[in-house]
């Protein structure tokens, strides 16, 4: 009788100890959608940039916000400053529709030359998804 009282409060501590581990640990898995397009600045106003592509015959309106970063081609942040009317950008974007909010707007040098004109940026629309999981010990 006692053999079996052990073995069954083993089990059950067993049981226990393994629902409380399932319980302590729990795992979020989020996916993100994250678009870009590349253009020319048309119009950059306090709350909407406005980016002209080569391959739309009507300009696209995104809103911005504080957290929306500014870069170069390289990465490093730039003033808001280099963002202005004419400025060849990709701006990468977040929603869809009359909804979209820039996230990122990465900055291309401007190149002349006395020989050539500079072709318009070429328009190439893409979409990254990311997802991201996420482990937390509840304690």
């Amino acid at each position: 009788m006692k053999t079996t009282t052990r073995c069954l409060r083993a089990a059950l501590f067993g049981v226990v100890l393994s629902a409380s581990a399932a319980y302590a640990q729990s795992t979020t898995t989020t996916t993100t959608s994250s678009t870009s397009s590349n253009g020319t600045i048309s119009d950059f106003s306090p709350s909407v940039i406005t980016v002209r592509s080569t391959t739309s015959s009507t300009p696209v309106s995104y809103s911005y916000s504080k957290t929306t970063t500014y870069v170069d081609e390289n990465g490093n942040p730039v003033s808001v400053e280099a963002v202005h009317s004419g400025a060849p950008v990709t701006v990468y974007y977040s929603g869809d529709g009359s909804n979209m909010t820039a996230t990122r707007v990465v900055v291309h040098k401007v190149t002349t030359t006395s020989d050539a004109a500079v072709p318009p940026p070429v328009d190439t629309s893409t979409t990254v998804n990311k997802t991201t999981t996420t482990t937390t010990q509840n304690q």
